[in-house]
């Protein structure tokens, strides 16, 4: 890889297992790719593959008729009661996100020399090269196809579609078939769940240039060829499929049969939009010419380079761009080459969801945001469900947890009662309406869903305190509890900031007589709290308790991802959320926590905590060679949260803006001497390329529509500034 070109990462041997593997997506399918030239594996997956866990689907439980009493008890003081707002079924998780099967094509004997595996951010490309071998594959965004490409001399082996994976359920029924073609074979893998109807079918089309093709012992046997190009699509269904109607639509693509003008012809077609989303924004801190010619598992034993912060970034967007289409990343992004995998491998959606989308508005990349509205846009039914069964209000109220497809909440346990969460909508909606406020579009359905939200905190907030104001009962911040009382208790800071900031958002972009009484009811609700530490408190309820030692932040929302808590215009507030920020412990040293904790410190102008924090991330071991991260240090369990918050943290602490604000290096780290960014967005309609270095930073900001703006500058020499439409503004300001 040349080092004037960071786009990418490479290793000098093939992936040992599966978490090492480069991967590709198009946001519905994903590969992780081995590079292997003995066995050239490629772990198929697809968003929609869950695993069914019983019928029907849990419904949200329905407690609307207890709330009143649950309501007086909490407001009397009994600060367990909330334990017993269940309809005592047990713990049931979401169901599971697997992986389809591999594509392998296994070799009969290879030269071993030269080899280099890598993977091209710009292209979606994972290439291998050995010898006079070489395999590419990317997962089009076009056709929607994974593309595996093979050529080299004397291409010996067979060609399978293996389901044989860890955790493989041992029911699981499976059958396989492979038809001879006059351009090489059709292979079919159909998999159908234990225990029901409900099956998945892969189709491979295989289509080999020169040599021999016949039926092998599991799949395809290859002899002498000089190409393989091998198109796969999975479907999820019940009953049967039609196999030879969806080879004929991957037959379609092919361009008659020749191996190398269909490649190149899928290659173009997914490039264009790949590339022209991928290259909307570029960082670059001038790393070491050296260094960018790292392989990336060389790299990330040098936490203090430039060109590791470099590769991150563009690694960050590029698995984020790549998980994200049909519905937003899960936990591990797109992929896993397991059935057991963490968490159920679901969109957890009380922090992790928002931490990897949300770069996405400033680092234009509107299709993350699109897959997110997606995901929202198919489960407001249940949402509504969820408010009339759990609190009999009208509205929306979204899980804490859900597979993709069912929205209802129903994961109750003591310890974390997920149902009590009621800021989860506000949470979930946020960047969409941070995206509305960049591109200055409101989509009608976004307005309708923020009018609905209003109407459940209209029903739902009808308690008052002894000081008048609205409680928020039952009230839960996740997942912690106060040191004093259980995990259901009243007015978490989180709740508070969420029902504000959704009752004054609806009413600004519906106003009328609903909004003069949504922004009476947010003038209601109950000021925030400073414990006796002189700290933001958790729970805004006299009494409660801090545990600081915790790896979510859910009560410094109104600072972090809201602009309500600012150094600007709530300086008091401002000093106390600092104060919770340095009170706060790592917990277990969750990654979401280390970037969580720097994404707010970002926002508090407190540049040497955001650069402490991504220490931790940097130094902890989190990144596995493929530069996706682990939950844990050491590489414990893979999940997608530090790859794909990391860009979101290094764009706040460079670049932050309201509808009528613009922040110019919030918190730049010390060591980040000179650098440049181009392509931000702003959320007052505007792109900018930050250029800075010498002491001086200079923003270019060209405005798509009028505005008239407050700009902050790192030495304080703050003003107005008004931009104009179609005209580029360079704004030239000093550095400390």
């Amino acid at each position: 890889m040349p080092p004037e070109h960071p786009h990418g990462t490479w290793e000098p041997s093939p992936a040992a297992r599966w978490e090492d593997a480069f991967l590709s997506g198009n946001g519905r399918h994903g590969a992780l790719v081995f590079g292997d030239p003995h066995d050239d594996r490629v772990v198929v997956t697809h968003h929609a593959l869950v695993r069914p866990d019983g019928d029907p689907q849990p419904r949200p439980p329905r407690l609307a008729g207890q709330l009143r009493a649950l309501q007086d008890r909490l407001l009397a003081g009994e600060m367990t009661a909330a334990e017993e707002f269940t309809d005592g079924r047990a713990l049931q998780w979401v169901r599971a996100f697997h992986p389809a099967f591999q594509v392998r094509f296994v070799r009969d004997s290879i030269a071993w020399r030269h080899y280099r595996r890598s993977v091209d951010f710009a292209t979606g490309v994972c290439a291998a090269r050995c010898g006079g071998w070489q395999g590419e594959v990317f997962v089009s965004r076009a056709d929607d196809v994974v593309v595996q490409y093979a050529t080299g001399p004397g291409l010996d082996g067979e060609v399978l579609l293996d389901h044989r994976l860890t955790g493989v359920p041992g029911g699981l029924g499976v059958g396989r078939s492979v038809v001879l073609t006059p351009y090489g074979a059709q292979l079919t893998l159909r998999c159908r769940y234990p225990d029901g109807d409900l099956a998945y079918t892969g189709v491979t089309v295989a289509v080999v240039k020169g040599g021999r093709t016949s039926i092998g012992t599991t799949g395809l046997r290859v002899d002498a060829a000089e190409e393989i190009l091998l198109l796969t699509r999975v479907h999820r269904h019940l009953g049967e499929l039609d196999a030879s109607a969806a080879a004929a639509e991957l037959t379609d693509l092919l361009d008659n049969g020749c191996t190398t003008r269909s490649y190149g012809h899928l290659l173009a077609r997914h490039t264009a939009p790949h590339r022209a989303a991928y290259e909307r924004v570029t960082f670059s801190l001038g790393g070491l010419p050296a260094e960018r010619r790292l392989p990336g598992s060389e790299l990330l034993k040098r936490p203090d380079s430039h060109a590791l912060l470099e590769r991150l970034f563009a690694a960050g967007r590029y698995h984020l761009l790549s998980s994200s289409g049909a519905l937003p990343p899960r936990l591990t992004g797109l992929w896993t080459g397991e059935w057991d995998t963490a968490w159920a491998g679901a969109f957890t959606t009380d922090a992790n969801l928002n931490l990897q989308t949300a770069s996405a508005p400033a680092c234009a990349l509107p299709e993350v945001v699109e897959a997110q509205g997606a995901l929202i846009r198919g489960q407001l039914a249940d949402w509504r469900d969820n408010a009339r069964s759990i609190f009999g209000a009208r509205g929306i109220v979204a899980p804490a947890h859900t597979d993709g497809e069912s929205g209802h909440t129903y994961h109750f346990q003591r310890q974390w009662p997920m149902h009590l969460w009621t800021a989860g909508a506000d949470w979930l909606l946020a960047p969409l309406v941070e995206q509305a406020e960049t591109t200055g579009e409101r989509p009608p359905w976004l307005t309708a869903a923020l009018c609905e939200l209003a109407s459940f905190y209209e029903d739902f907030l009808d308690r008052t305190g002894p000081d008048g104001r609205v409680v928020v009962v039952p009230s839960y911040s996740p997942e912690n509890r106060p040191a004093n009382a259980s995990w259901g208790t009243l007015n978490a800071t989180m709740d508070i900031a969420a029902a504000r900031h959704a009752l004054r958002t609806a009413a600004a972009w519906s106003p009328g007589a609903d909004a003069d009484r949504w922004t009476a009811l947010a003038d209601r609700l109950p000021d925030y709290r400073v414990n006796d530490d002189g700290a933001l408190a958790e729970w805004a309820w006299p009494g409660l308790e801090e545990t600081y030692d915790h790896r979510h932040l859910s009560h410094l929302y109104p600072v972090w991802p809201h602009h309500e808590i600012t150094p600007y215009d709530t300086p008091d507030l401002a000093k106390a959320a600092r104060r919770a920020l340095a009170l706060r412990g790592a917990e277990n040293d969750s990654a979401h926590g280390h970037l969580h904790h720097a994404l707010i410190a970002a926002r508090l102008r407190d540049a040497p905590r955001v650069a402490d924090a991504l220490r931790q991330v940097l130094t902890g071991d989190y990144f596995h060679p493929s530069l996706m991260s682990a939950h844990y240090p050491r590489r414990d369990v893979y999940n997608a949260d530090a790859a794909h918050t990391l860009p979101a943290l290094l764009t706040e602490a460079l670049l932050q803006s309201t509808p009528d604000r613009l922040v110019l290096l919030p918190a730049l780290p010390a060591s980040w001497a000179r650098g440049t960014v181009r392509g931000l967005r702003t959320r007052f309609g505007a792109r900018v390329d930050l250029a800075w270095g010498g002491g001086r930073c200079t923003a270019l900001v060209r405005p798509d529509r009028d505005a008239h703006i407050e700009l902050r500058t790192p030495d304080g020499d703050d003003g107005l500034v008004r931009l104009t439409a179609g005209e580029d503004r360079e704004l030239i300001v000093r550095t400390r």
